[in-house]
């Protein structure tokens, strides 16, 4: 019977495998320039492509954060998670 530790470790070698690929791919990347200006220029050639796009990615990424804050939030005040960490009384 194989065990969800040597599954976990399978999927993580074809993860790096595959991944590493598509990364290569996606991402094309100078040897002169950094990864914010690689970035930079991913997102500029996004945007180019559609901009409501841009827009919907936005919204997408303030989405996410406020979801965590309050996550974060609500962890704080409605648990033990301060008396967890040492830090309440």
């Amino acid at each position: 019977m194989i065990g969800a530790i040597e599954i976990l470790i399978i999927a993580l070698i074809f993860g790096i495998i595959y991944g590493r690929d598509a990364i290569d791919k996606t991402f094309r990347k100078s040897a002169d320039e950094s990864v914010v200006e690689s970035l930079a220029g991913d997102l500029k050639e996004y945007y180019e492509a559609d901009p409501k796009r841009m827009i919907k990615l936005s919204a997408l990424i303030i989405g996410v954060v406020v979801f965590l804050v309050t996550g974060a939030y609500w962890a704080i005040t409605r648990t033990d998670f301060l008396k967890i960490i040492g830090l309440g009384q």
